[in-house]
């Protein structure tokens, strides 16, 4: 088959899985957004790659006002309109999109609803809901209104997909709400490019580069964005700004990142080291940097936002400390698996708390470690995953 696969940020499992449908033998075209600010994944053709792979970046003639709600609107339009584009160039007998926002999927329905190619909804995110609970809080009446628009997209795309695949069983419920078919619902768990994320060791050149080697490091890497919290990671630099050898690193972009500068300057927590998103060649060397691996999230994100962060981090055998709401899938799995310390959002003495424990406790870090790569190495089999997509996509033919 032919196979458009869009995913804006451009994550490092979307495009392994486009690699593998390529190597499968479909004609493949992954397209991903140039001009979006978010750790990704390994975006050039390779030697190893097959002929039939095509990896696309779609640009925007200015930066992207991601915060900014009524410019970002006109730019989803424009970005919609250059996606349609590149689908009439390309084709293909299937689209799946990841990660693309309500609005430009809407546009591209509409325009392409007619034309014969199927419609793949692989959905990551609740986006509607998301929207709706910022903008409540925020807007208020207003904020309601438009969240409850998104709300409509996102049930009028789901209605409309000729199959859908779902990272989490949290989300069937809403979707039964909404009276969307369970025969064409599909639950396939997102996973972590565990060939590419080895056990490293800690001295290695990234951590030999940023001075790190013999520190002890908090790390968060990834997106801190309207989903969350900032504060807790400058909290937990100045807890240890008076032990000499911990460092709380930060790698990221954007909002939180341009926050955290600015508190750093003011405050002078000289152990907050922050840094902009590496390259995905260094991913393993970061990840083996540290020595507790961090994830937070806004008690609102609830059940439909899953940071996919967290299954890098299980790959590189090192503790997670999440500060995020306990029924979320990320959450969930750590605890589950004993792969790390698991607490409330809004607890900041319980992430501090849980953080000086695995400072103080190399024995409880070396377990919890153990035990997600365990996880990771049991799950993230992409040979097998992919077959589970083949199977939803050969009933998007059968359906042609």
């Amino acid at each position: 088959m032919r196979i458009l696969l869009n995913d804006r940020p451009g994550h490092p499992f979307q495009v392994q899985f486009s690699r593998q449908l390529a190597a499968r033998g479909h004609i493949v075209q992954h397209c991903y957004g140039e001009f979006f600010q978010s750790p990704r994944g390994n975006l050039q053709k390779t030697a190893d790659d097959p002929p039939n792979l095509e990896i696309i970046g779609i640009k925007l003639n200015k930066p992207f006002a991601k915060y900014a709600f009524f410019k970002r609107i006109f730019q989803e339009i424009t970005y919609s309109q250059l996606l349609i584009n590149q689908i009439q160039s390309f084709q293909p007998d299937l689209v799946i999109f990841a990660n693309t926002p309500s609005e430009a999927m809407w546009f591209v329905y509409r325009s392409l609803r007619h034309s014969g190619i199927r419609f793949l909804f692989w959905v990551q995110d609740m986006y509607g809901v998301a929207i709706n609970k910022i903008l409540s809080k925020r807007l208020s009446v207003v904020g309601r209104l438009v969240g409850k628009l998104y709300m409509a997209i996102d049930r009028y795309l789901l209605q409309k997909s000729d199959q859908i695949v779902l990272i989490t069983q949290d989300f069937q419920p809403l979707l039964d709400s909404w009276g969307i078919e369970r025969a064409k619902t599909h639950v396939i768990p997102n996973w972590a490019t565990l060939t590419d994320l080895p056990v490293g060791p800690k001295n290695n050149p990234w951590a030999q580069t940023h001075t790190l080697a013999d520190k002890f490091c908090f790390l968060y890497s990834g997106t801190l964005g309207m989903k969350h919290n900032p504060e807790l990671l400058l909290k937990l630099a100045i807890t240890f700004q008076d032990d000499p050898t911990a460092r709380v690193v930060v790698i990221s972009e954007g909002l939180g990142a341009d926050w955290l500068a600015e508190q750093q300057a003011a405050l002078g927590v000289a152990n907050l080291i922050l840094l902009p998103y590496q390259p995905f060649e260094d991913l393993a060397h970061v990840l083996a940097t540290a020595d507790v691996l961090i994830a937070i999230l806004e008690p609102d994100a609830g059940v439909f936002s899953v940071p996919s962060k967290v299954l890098s981090y299980l790959c590189a055998q090192r503790p997670l400390l999440l500060a995020v709401p306990p029924e979320n899938l990320a959450a969930k799995i750590v605890m589950e698996q004993e792969a790390g310390l698991v607490v409330p959002p809004d607890d900041t003495a319980a992430f501090i708390q849980q953080a000086d424990h695995l400072r103080h406790h190399s024995h409880v870090r070396d377990k919890l470690g153990k035990n997600g790569r365990n996880y990771a190495e049991a799950h993230f089999n992409i040979e097998m995953i992919t077959e589970q997509f083949e199977a939803i996509i050969q009933k998007t033919s059968r359906a042609t």
